[in-house]
């Protein structure tokens, strides 16, 4: 079995173990996170970095421009994330540790999904279309954006599900929180750097490509978001139900238009 598999491998499975004392802590009285699951998620997410660094070097341009690929780093993304919030929050971290399972399930589905035959492991060089790093700086930067997104999202579901008045005030924060990190983040990566790679790949900045327009379309949703907080002074479910849409939107314009809908991205598998 190819290294870079292996560690994907291992990757997954530290995420298993990663849910183990996390569910111990919702069981056990005390209400409190375990001190463990970061450091796992932590080297969960170096493991499937590492899948990244082997596919890189063999291939010889950075390994994110397939759809196993680009799994393999969202995922990471996303346990990179949730390590680092649960290592700052530690005000919220009774709170967040809802977020941080729940993102953790997303990990292990998002892992899990690259085992799949539609979603094919071959390393091989990108076509030259591919082969510029405003692409790399795109899929990178919008992937981490969009963990943020997933984590934002499961908080929001946490929100809608939660009675008490002072933790659902929390929740929001830590629903906000994450979107106004992500937010910009996104933006750069799936809208500006996207547009300036469009430009080098096919001579026009935007072209209404499914994914381009989903991509917008995901933006707006978060915008939303920003403005209804801002300008309208409105948060609570308002919030939590775009932050729903928003993620929903997000894994449509990722998965949903790869599989379903054809387009110049289509030749990425991904991209």
């Amino acid at each position: 079995m190819p290294l870079n598999e292996i560690l994907a491998i291992v990757g997954l499975a530290l995420l298993w173990v990663a849910a183990v004392p996390q569910i111990v802590a919702f069981i056990r009285k005390g209400g409190q996170p375990d001190p463990f699951s970061p450091w796992i998620l932590l080297a969960a997410g170096l493991m499937l970095l590492g899948t990244i660094a082997v596919r890189t070097v063999e291939i010889g341009f950075p390994a994110v421009t397939n759809t196993y690929e680009a799994v393999i780093f969202f995922s990471a993304s996303l346990c990179i994330v949730m390590a680092v919030l649960r290592f700052v929050a530690k005000k919220s971290s009774s709170i967040i540790r809802w977020s941080i399972f729940g993102g953790t399930i997303i990990a292990i589905a998002l892992v899990m999904l690259t085992s799949s035959p539609i979603v094919g492991k071959d390393v091989n060089p990108p076509i030259p279309a591919l082969q510029s790093y405003w692409l790399v700086l795109h899929v990178t930067m919008a992937f981490i954006g969009e963990a943020f997104f997933a984590v934002s999202f499961v908080t929001a579901i946490n929100y809608l599900l939660t009675k008490d008045e002072t933790k659902r005030q929390a929740i929001d924060r830590i629903m906000y929180t994450t979107i106004m990190i992500g937010y910009p983040i996104y933006t750069a990566g799936a809208l500006i750097f996207g547009a300036i790679w469009a430009e080098y790949a096919w001579g026009s900045y935007w072209t209404w490509d499914p994914k381009e327009t989903w991509a917008l379309i995901t933006w707006l949703v978060y915008t939303a978001f920003l403005h209804t907080r801002f300008i309208m002074k409105v948060k609570g479910r308002v919030s939590a139900i775009l932050s729903i849409i928003g993620f929903l939107f997000t894994i449509f314009t990722f998965a949903g238009v790869n599989f379903l809908l054809s387009g110049l991205h289509s030749y990425a598998n991904g991209g």
